[in-house]
């Protein structure tokens, strides 16, 4: 009833109240009520990001904020701070407005944060670009953000050069780093200068938007999803408080920062916590433990298959003679969880769920292996998200006589929700710059009639405690033989068995045959795989119907910048030896072993 609810709010309002203890492990309840009130008070006092990091230089100004890992260069928060007032100033002087945008497509450094920070403090929202995007997919995102100028590192000024053709003629060309007046583009100007004339004072700014994030754009062209200044607190908060972080910690950023994960759920703890951050320039799997030593990181950060790339190193000393006590991220197979905490000596799996631009985040506060997050079932409505029933292939929603959604059992697969509440500043859906992309990602009437939810897109499990376990992503899952295949723990399954290999695996279509037949995509550039072995492991680890029934060997697995698989492509080519060079294989039930696929097999198949 509305008193119960009532009653317990007031209860709720005390994050600290032992009883949460009984609802949520970790005091979960009481990290989201915590966040969300410091979230309402900053919105209320309008304590824009760049606000709430100049409390941060109050408190900590002489400490290290930013150790760049590829020189050893360490900024305090005073430079940090006098450096963003720079970028703040040459803007202004040039006329640049809040609401204008600026395209930045650099590697991974200190002046990378200051420069999207500087923007901020005048309103002008940054253009965060994958530093991998080259032609079409380059010119694809700087033009979908109406980017007035582009700060570009000058390592990537080939890229630059290439695409300056196709630039609109107003866009403004700045370069940072080591400057070569040669190689550039015509009419690119040296920033580094330009910087040091201007002031160190902070000017006055608006508030509102703080910049754009590009989706990973593996099932297309990358989308500009909108980071407003409320989110950014958020998701950087959120980690902190639920995984017990200090501002005493020293944190490993090897993640690349035009990602949320390594701008905000890593730099944001610099910028509002006053935590130290590493950041290399990109993740190197042989340096890994030997810069944490250096450096004495007490947490590291991982997303995507980076746990399984440290894993496949040869082992070392130092991967044990450190101070790491956690390791925070996404992506963590099941597989392998207990595998990297026992290896490693790390205590803590803080891992989490979520995307730049949901609404329903995820953390395992409790430790539990395996799990990506918890939500209570005694109190639903502290976090309105939920699992629903979808056809697994199509993503399709299913709904009930009433035409509201049907939420999942515990051990029920299903899509995850969030219900949108635009005042709330952990339920609003802030979306992306096209207005189109922003409607394909909400539904109507999900929890009840009238109510509009985001679509999450990816299929979860829970138990019947309420921990939630990633099951698959949009349009992964397949069915073959009666029966639904998750890519992602067949995936988990292949890569064990083959040494950690590079593993994609996705449903083909078979002529005559109903659903789709599972296909392995794997990276062995040695071609040690030995297939009579791996058939007969395949036959003790995976049932008949999600055994692979093709296999691709190529050097190679196209992936993100931040270790996601690349899918598109190779769905598209199926099992066709004319559309690959790469060596094709099949399971031939006859023989009960994997044969060479060719173009005669194909037309028999």
């Amino acid at each position: 009833s509305l008193s119960c609810k009532q009653s317990i709010d007031k209860l709720l309002s005390s994050y600290s109240h032992p009883i949460l203890h009984l609802l949520l492990p970790h005091s979960a309840a009481g990290v989201l009520i915590k966040v969300k009130w410091n979230v309402k008070r900053h919105l209320r006092e309008r304590n824009t990001l760049p606000k709430i990091f100049a409390e941060t230089v109050r408190r900590h100004g002489d400490k290290t904020a930013l150790i760049f890992e590829g020189t050893g260069e360490k900024w305090s928060f005073r430079q940090l701070d006098e450096y963003s007032n720079r970028v703040a100033n040459l803007l202004l002087q040039r006329g640049f407005v809040e609401g204008d945008v600026v395209a930045l497509f650099m590697e991974s450094r200190s002046q990378y944060v200051g420069l999207w920070l500087g923007m901020a403090k005048i309103g002008v929202e940054a253009a965060l670009i994958n530093f991998n995007l080259r032609l079409e997919a380059l010119v694809h995102c700087v033009t979908i953000s109406n980017a007035k100028a582009v700060v570009f590192g000058s390592e990537l000024t080939e890229a630059m050069c290439e695409v300056h053709s196709s630039m609109q003629k107003t866009v403004q060309m700045l370069c940072s780093g080591d400057w070569d007046p040669k190689h550039v583009p015509v009419g690119t100007e040296c920033l580094e200068p330009l910087l040091d004339a201007a002031p160190t004072h902070l000017p006055s700014r608006p508030d509102h938007r703080l910049f754009y994030i590009y989706t990973s754009g593996t099932t297309g062209m990358p989308k500009a999803a909108i980071v407003v200044h409320s989110r950014y607190y958020r998701m950087a908060a959120l980690v902190y408080y639920g995984f017990g972080m200090t501002s005493d910690d020293v944190l490993y950023d090897c993640l690349p920062l035009y990602h949320s994960a390594g701008n905000i759920v890593g730099v944001g703890q610099c910028l509002i916590h006053g935590m130290t951050v590493v950041i290399k320039k990109k993740f190197s799997a042989s340096r890994f433990w030997d810069d944490c030593a250096k450096y004495n990181c007490t947490i590291v950060q991982y997303i995507g298959e980076i746990c399984r790339y440290l894993l496949n190193q040869p082992v070392k000393d130092i991967e044990r003679q450190h101070r790491v006590r956690m390791a925070l991220g996404n992506g963590l197979r099941q597989s392998i969880w207990e595998e990297f905490t026992s290896r490693f000596n790390v205590p803590q799996i803080a891992e989490f769920y979520g995307a730049t631009e949901c609404n329903c985040s995820l953390g395992n506060f409790g430790n539990m292996t395996g799990a990506c997050g918890f939500n209570s079932q005694i109190l639903p409505f502290i976090y309105p998200i939920r699992l629903v029933k979808v056809d697994e292939e199509t993503m399709e929603l299913i709904r009930g006589p009433d035409g509201v959604c049907i939420p999942c059992k515990p051990g029920e697969p299903g899509q995850l929700v969030g219900r949108i509440i635009q005042n709330d500043p952990l339920r609003r859906f802030d979306g992306y710059v096209n207005e189109g992309a922003t409607s394909k990602k909400i539904a109507n009437n999900v929890f009840k009639k009238g109510d509009s939810a985001y679509l999450s897109g990816d299929v979860l499990i829970m138990d019947q405690y309420g921990y939630m376990y990633f099951k698959d992503r949009t349009g992964d899952t397949f069915r073959w033989k009666g029966e639904n295949v998750s890519t992602t723990e067949v995936e988990g399954t292949l890569s064990r068995l083959l040494d950690m290999k590079d593993v994609v695996v996705y449903g083909v279509e078979v002529p005559g045959a109903e659903g789709k037949a599972g296909m392995a995509a794997v990276a062995d550039p040695k071609r040690s795989t030995d297939l009579e072995k791996f058939g007969k492991d395949l036959e003790k680890a995976l049932p008949p119907y999600a055994r692979p029934v093709f296999l691709r060997f190529l050097n190679e697995v196209n992936k993100t910048g931040t270790y996601k698989f690349q899918k598109t492509e190779m769905r598209r080519e199926g099992f066709d030896p004319s559309m690959t060079s790469n060596k094709l294989y099949f399971l031939d039930p006859s023989r009960g072993r994997y044969v060479e696929l060719h173009q005669e097999a194909t037309f028999a198949l």
